[in-house]
């Protein structure tokens, strides 16, 4: 069973986060792509391809740690036009990870961050695996834009057959919607079939690839 969008009661749990695009009701032909837990060598350049062949634009949430390894890759996407946001600088859980260490582990990554882009840029940041609570998102919204997501494709789930996880992201995709990839090794298998599938799907249903 997979748990591709998170319960509501959450949107009112985390208010003023981004669960879909700007005025989605009205987008009837955008989608918002987004990736997570990269850069790295293995998936990231590979990502850039496939979204270069569409015009698309996305927004990577960056792990602090693979941004550190790999900052030629972090500027080659933004080179591209796509944005950068925060994933925590070790993928840590805003639920089980204390508060003063999870917010130094944002600063961390934040660090890394700014030493790849204009510290003029807009401020995104993704809790790692959803995870955070309500005491959380308010000190952090000051701060940051905060994004989960409409549409998780679980395309880290290696027992998730590809064709299925394809299915099931053309299914459940709507307008507007905030869709999650992951450029990872874990993901390599399903992101590889789906991505570029994904993408002609839609781009031939007229839909554009937009940034938040």
């Amino acid at each position: 069973m997979h748990l591709h969008r998170l319960p509501e009661v959450m949107h009112r749990w985390l208010p003023n986060t981004i669960w879909r695009g700007p005025h989605a009701e009205m987008a009837a032909s955008t989608l918002y792509l987004t990736f997570d837990d990269g850069p790295i060598p293995e998936e990231t350049p590979w990502v850039l391809e496939q979204l270069a062949e569409f015009n698309a634009k996305a927004l990577f949430f960056c792990v602090g740690d693979n941004l550190q390894r790999n900052p030629d890759i972090a500027r080659a996407a933004l080179a591209a036009g796509h944005q950068l946001g925060n994933h925590t600088h070790h993928h840590l859980s805003g639920w089980s990870t204390p508060a003063a260490q999870y917010y130094a582990d944002i600063a961390r990554c934040q660090q890394a961050l700014d030493a790849v882009q204009s510290q003029a840029a807009p401020r995104f940041f993704r809790p790692p695996y959803g995870r955070i609570t309500p005491g959380l998102n308010r000190q952090l919204e000051p701060q940051y834009r905060i994004v989960m997501w409409d549409l998780l494709t679980c395309d880290y789930d290696k027992d998730y057959a590809p064709e299925k996880c394809l299915r099931d992201a053309l299914r459940l995709t709507r307008p507007g919607s905030v869709v999650v990839f992951h450029d990872s090794i874990k993901a390599s298998r399903n992101l590889r079939y789906v991505l570029p599938r994904y993408l002609a799907h839609f781009a031939g249903q007229g839909y554009r690839f937009e940034l938040l």
